[in-house]
């Protein structure tokens, strides 16, 4: 069977779980924010936070009254699980053949050790693009009863192209980890910590002017809804920065894999 198949195949049920679960937690994210639309005395409690800890969560910069402001609030968290779902999904896609004991199923097929990278990359790419598609008509159209404006539109579309490029960086990042990790259970568990960790410098560096610098480390930092809300674009610096660990994640990946030995 085509390799690409074959993993499209297997991923329906995680596909579905994920985009469950997102849908779920967006729905109940709507539902609170019925609670408080256009209720300006909402924003006189959040001015007694404290000024580190309002940039931290964005309150320093979005007025959660509104659809806008609410949903670059929120759509960190989502950001976030979107990314794990990216990192897992293309650590697993590599290292699962040599967790379910198949790896010598797939190298007595005739097609080179390239080409089964490529083909799985393929389908935990095609995974991404289905969740985020997913999640924008999505929440599109839970929306719809607030009436989004123009302004919502735009902030919301580079919102999804900006999380995209994201989930293509940790996409690559995990396919890399799956390649070069000889133990295939450790690959998992160093993606997830990995996604944690460059979340929680992207957090601190709100609260610290001196770890600004950080700022080129952790591509959370990169496309964060508060950076697009600011500009109303993508930093193109960014872009090329992420296309950059893009191309050297994955050229990684290719030549560890096609060399090393395989756990049977």
């Amino acid at each position: 069977m085509n390799i690409y198949l074959r993993e499209m195949k297997a991923s329906i049920k995680s596909l579905i779980i994920w985009a469950a679960s997102i849908s779920a937690i967006m729905v109940i994210w709507m539902a609170e924010f019925s609670a408080f639309a256009n209720d300006a005395s909402m924003m006189d409690m959040f001015d007694s936070f404290p000024e580190g800890m309002m940039r931290a969560f964005g309150f320093e910069t979005f007025n959660i009254t509104t659809l806008t402001g609410y949903t670059g609030l929120v759509f960190t968290y989502v950001v976030l699980i979107l990314c794990i779902h990216a990192i897992l999904k293309g650590n697993s896609v590599i290292a699962k053949e040599e967790r379910d004991k198949t790896v010598e199923f797939t190298l007595v097929l005739p097609v080179k050790r390239g080409k089964i990278v490529l083909s799985k990359l393929a389908a935990a790419v095609t995974n991404c693009v289905l969740l985020i598609g997913y999640l924008y008509g999505f929440n599109l159209a839970i929306s719809q009863k607030y009436l989004p404006d123009e302004k919502f539109m735009k902030f919301f579309g580079l919102l999804i192209l900006g999380t995209f490029i994201l989930q293509m960086v940790f996409v690559s990042i995990g396919v890399m980890l799956g390649c070069i990790l000889k133990r295939y259970k450790k690959s998992g568990y160093i993606g997830a910590s990995l996604i944690i960790g460059l979340y929680i410098i992207s957090i601190m560096i709100d609260f610290s002017d001196k770890i600004e610098f950080l700022k080129y480390v952790t591509p959370f930092r990169y496309f964060a809804p508060t950076v697009i809300h600011n500009s109303m674009e993508l930093n193109w610096v960014y872009i090329v920065i992420s296309i950059g660990i893009i191309i050297a994640s994955l050229a990684t990946g290719f030549l560890t894999y096609r060399r090393r030995d395989l756990y049977i």
